[in-house]
């Protein structure tokens, strides 16, 4: 078996030589080859290269299966360790050929090693120095800049530019605080600092002891209150809407978090039979996919509803379409956002999706929502525009 490992085992195919010029054979005619250069072309044979005896033809058809299934288990691995597989996906350990064959001295102790790897750094000695360190001693060769070329030189003195003596004289007897006002003008941002800047555009004049090489302090910070809670009754205002009480046009629970999801079901629940309410906002309320379907039912037959706000709230890219779908049987609704949501970025289908229902929706004028891709951004842009249009011209016809 392993005279017949030795015939199949690979090797380097071994390259050809070419042999010396030498001339044919008698028996070997060949015709004369006319050159016009002054150097002449000598016709060399070359015998085929061969592995083993045999062509390197003749081994193409070699089934190299075959034969490795002959191998067994131990000569197989001499195979491999004579063999790169040279393929980056194999880990390291099974394309070397190196094998330890010691055993292991027992489990990894990270401490124990990092002690043992700061002992052997603190007890080895350092290198010596060939000469010591001497403070203020200059070794070797001092670099010295190299002289600046007269052309660069005599281009610098060609730009300046000679403003004239009344200039001239109001530049020098200027004070450094004019100096820093006619700078901040002219938009040299780099030759001040920030409050110099501002208090220049301001005509606060320049805070006091602070020139050229002054260090800008930082502003103190302005308190301004708290943004009260929202006071708004939710249930209310639910019984208001159920009412149809004329007064309620704009219903605002933003920011109220512990609206509950059967307090908002009795809410979307309401909409339909209402015909005086406006602008409804539900921003940061707590959405869900749950009630934002509820809500796209309660829009398709809404009335009065114009304005509608659900940002900030935890509705999916695909339950938003459906509340953009429900717009378009929904003719009242002119503005609707809903950015902010829990994903981030709706997606190329369903940006394009959105697109194509607002293309078809004749009544919306504004849309908050944040889209992605330039194609979508466009479309809708120049749909609401020509929505906008059309309204502004019906209204000076109605005028006239």
């Amino acid at each position: 078996m392993e005279a017949e490992f030795q015939k199949i085992k690979l090797r380097p195919v071994p390259k050809v030589k070419r042999r010396a010029p030498q001339p044919p054979p008698a028996s070997l005619k060949l015709k004369p080859q006319t050159n016009t250069s002054a150097t002449t072309k000598t016709t060399t044979l070359t015998t085929p290269a061969k592995l083993y005896g045999k062509d390197l033809s003749e081994y193409d058809d070699v089934d190299v299966e075959s034969l490795l299934a002959q191998l067994s288990p131990e000569e197989i691995t001499i195979l491999a360790k004579e063999v790169d597989p040279d393929d980056n996906f194999l880990p390291p350990d099974q394309r070397c050929s190196y094998e330890c064959s010691k055993d292991a001295t027992g489990p990894l102790n990270r401490k124990q090693l990092i002690e043992h790897i700061n002992k052997q750094a603190i007890e080895t000695p350092d290198e010596p120095e060939f000469e010591p360190y001497v403070q203020g001693k200059v070794r070797g060769k001092k670099w010295v800049p190299p002289p600046r070329d007269a052309r660069e030189i005599e281009a610098e003195e060609q730009i300046a530019i000679d403003m004239g003596d009344e200039y001239e004289h109001a530049l020098n007897d200027a004070t450094q605080e004019e100096i820093i006002d006619l700078a901040a003008i002219l938009g040299f941002h780099s030759m001040m600092n920030q409050d110099q800047y501002h208090a220049s555009l301001l005509n606060k004049g320049q805070p006091v002891g602070m020139g050229w090489d002054g260090i800008t302090k930082s502003t103190q910070q302005k308190l301004f209150p708290m943004d009260p809670p929202n006071a708004t009754d939710v249930e209310e205002s639910i019984k208001r809407v159920k009412d149809d009480d004329s007064k309620l046009v704009d219903l605002n629970l933003n920011n109220i978090k512990n609206i509950s999801d059967e307090k908002l079901e009795q809410l979307f629940a309401a909409l339909p039979q209402n015909e005086h309410l406006e602008v409804l906002s539900l921003t940061n309320v707590g959405l869900t996919d749950k009630t934002a379907l509820l809500l796209a039912e309660a829009i398709e037959k809404s009335k009065t509803l114009r304005v509608l706000n659900v940002e900030t709230n935890f509705i999916s890219p695909p339950v938003i379409v459906k509340l953009v779908q429900a717009l378009l049987k929904c003719h009242t609704i002119e503005e609707f956002r809903a950015s902010n949501q829990r994903s981030a970025v709706l997606g190329n289908k369903i940006e394009m999706e959105i697109t194509d229902l607002v293309e078809k929706n004749p009544s919306l004028l504004r849309l908050g929502l944040h889209l992605e891709f330039n194609d979508a951004r466009h479309r809708v842009a120049a749909h609401l525009q020509r929505n906008i249009d059309r309204i502004r011209v019906k209204r000076l016809n109605q005028r006239k």
